[in-house]
Order: structure tokens, then sequence, then C-alpha cells
């Protein structure tokens, strides 16, 4: 059985500050330039996680993420010729 998952961007000051925020999710991506973190957590724990990670001292911002409102059956979706014509090459 799969469970409902949804994305938490978590920034932050201090990249130090990584463990503590690995606690509420399973973390995906840190980068240390831009001082954000990806989270992922149950569907239905988002709103207690986001206001667990707004109180603590060093996150600045936590928003989240729009992935499962996103579309993602593309049906009209028309093939580029040129491939078509280098996929038959092979043939």
């Amino acid at each position: 059985m799969r469970v409902k998952r949804q994305g938490i961007i978590v920034y932050f000051q201090h990249m130090k500050n990584i463990r503590q925020i690995k606690k509420h999710g399973h973390l995906i991506h840190a980068s240390k330039k831009q001082k954000y973190a990806l989270l992922y957590v149950d569907h239905e724990d988002t709103e207690f996680k986001m206001e667990k990670l707004e109180r603590l001292p060093f996150v600045s911002r936590v928003v989240l993420s729009h992935k499962p409102a996103i579309r993602t059956n593309f049906e009209n979706a028309k093939p580029d010729k040129a491939k078509q014509y280098d996929y038959k090459m092979g043939i």
C-alpha cells in the first residue's frame, strides 16, 4: 500500500541544521548554496510538520510543494519527426 506524500521546502540559515530538519521527514535534497532542503512527509501530517518546522529558530521560511497539484498526463504531445527518423535508421 502506497502512502500519499507531500513535499515541503524548508529554507534555513546554516547547513549544520540539516540534522534537526531530517527528523521531521524524508530528506530528498539539500542545497548548500541556496540554503534550502526538500522533505517528503505523509499527506495527512503536512500542516502539523509545517507548524513544527516554522517554530525552529534557524528556519527562515517553509513552503509547500506544488507537485501534487500539477497535472502530469500529457495527452496531445506531438512526437518530434526528427527523432522518429533517427530511431528508424537503426532497423
